[in-house]
């Protein structure tokens, strides 16, 4: 979270440039959606199949990592379930014949490069995990709409390509206050939306 308020002062000095020399968001999305990759915050079930006493909930600490039976301050960020099961599969093997795991993801947060932001004037600014498909509609109905301060229509998306970040217009009043589907957008993981505030 402190991460977040840090780096809100910088971006709000840049949304509010003027937002209609940036180039407008694109509404295709993305061929393949990432496969999603653990992060902390996340809940996980861990079963161990014929091995009730190790099978085990737990959440993933703010470090990336967990500690299950058998297994202490085990590193699990920015891992698939499969590729998590089959390593702790390799360190239970120590102990146990064979295991058979299967990691279940039942609380998603998330890596902090796949969650998608919304800041400024929306009625509740936050951050949510991306999901396949996901457009600039979702985000702002998850956001629950702008406030009646918002200056919608010179949103400013902020999306990193290639290792650099790329600033992009939005027009979100056109598409929540009168519907223009045409404003809709895809969005992508790390993204984050800027809403400035209307200057009276």
């Amino acid at each position: 979270m402190s991460v977040v308020l840090t780096i809100c002062p910088i971006l709000f000095l840049n949304a509010c440039s003027d937002s209609s020399d940036l180039a407008p968001a694109t509404v295709e999305q993305p061929e393949v959606a990432p496969i999603y990759k653990i992060g902390p915050g996340d809940s996980l079930t861990i079963f161990v199949w014929r091995n009730p006493d190790i099978s085990t909930g737990v959440a993933v600490r703010p470090d990336g990592r967990i500690s299950v039976p058998l297994l202490e301050d085990f590193e699990v960020a920015n891992k698939t379930p499969t590729e998590l099961s089959r390593e702790i599969e390799a360190e239970l093997g120590k102990y146990v014949q064979d295991p058979l795991v299967t990691v279940i993801v039942n609380g998603f947060v998330g890596t902090y490069a796949e969650q998608v932001r919304v800041v400024g004037e929306a009625v509740q600014p936050l951050a949510i995990p991306y999901r396949a498909n996901m457009t600039l509609l979702d985000l702002m109905i998850t956001a629950g709409g702008l406030t009646d301060f918002a200056d919608g229509n010179s949103t400013v998306l902020v999306r990193t390509e290639d290792g650099e970040q790329k600033e992009y217009r939005v027009r979100v009043s056109d598409l929540l206050k009168d519907g223009d589907i045409t404003a809709n957008v895809a969005m992508l993981p790390g993204d984050v939306l800027i809403v400035p505030q209307s200057i009276f």
